[in-house]
């Protein structure tokens, strides 16, 4: 995997609303904004423990499974956040963000035709979203699907063309598609191309 990490440009978005505070501490809502007080000061583990606390009070709290997902994510727990993106989903199958997060975990797994999946859904709910054509792009480029993902990268870029990321990853997918033809073309006994392929290789 080409430094798969050092191109995402999704930010992962935690969920801020939730239902009033209880004085006796059985609404879940309690429990749910202590998870994203430990999100946010990085306790990941307290936070999963807070969110889990509240989806057993409200089984249906779609918002601290999302959340918790994202805690899960952090701590590199990333099937039990592709679980938790996945419940969410199960109920509201136009959520953007949980196909987003959950495209990212299935990324890091190596489960890419998971991840271009969760992103034609993206496009298709938001068809100008450049991180979800860009992070689709890295998805076909691990595949070795460069000529996909050449065109992803173009559809971010004229989205956002100052997005310098996406330049990179272009470049990226170029390199290894040019490195492709180049070992080919050795095989076939070129040895300029088999002089090119060390050169790139080193």
């Amino acid at each position: 995997m080409h430094k798969l990490a050092a191109f995402f440009s999704l930010i992962l978005l935690l969920v801020a609303a939730s239902p009033a505070l209880s004085k006796d501490n059985v609404d879940p809502g309690f429990y749910f904004d202590r998870g994203n007080s430990y999100f946010n000061s990085e306790d990941y583990e307290n936070a999963i423990k807070a969110y889990t606390q509240a989806i057993s009070l409200s089984p249906e709290f779609l918002d601290a499974y999302h959340n918790r997902g994202l805690a899960y994510y952090r701590k590199g727990k990333y099937e039990e956040a592709i679980s938790d993106f996945s419940k969410v989903l199960a109920k509201n199958n136009q959520s953007v963000q949980d196909y987003n997060s959950r495209a990212l975990a299935y990324l890091k797994t190596g489960q890419f035709n998971y991840a271009i999946a969760d992103y034609d859904k993206v496009v298709s709910i938001s068809p100008n979203s450049a991180d979800a054509y860009h992070n689709r792009g890295i998805a076909y480029a691990n595949s070795g699907k460069y000529d996909e993902a050449i065109d992803d990268y173009n559809k971010a870029i004229s989205i956002r063309p100052k997005d310098m990321n996406a330049y990179m990853s272009r470049g990226v997918a170029f390199y290894k598609k040019a490195l492709e033809d180049f070992k080919r073309a050795c095989d076939g006994g070129s040895a300029i191309a088999c002089d090119n392929v060390k050169q790139m290789s080193k």
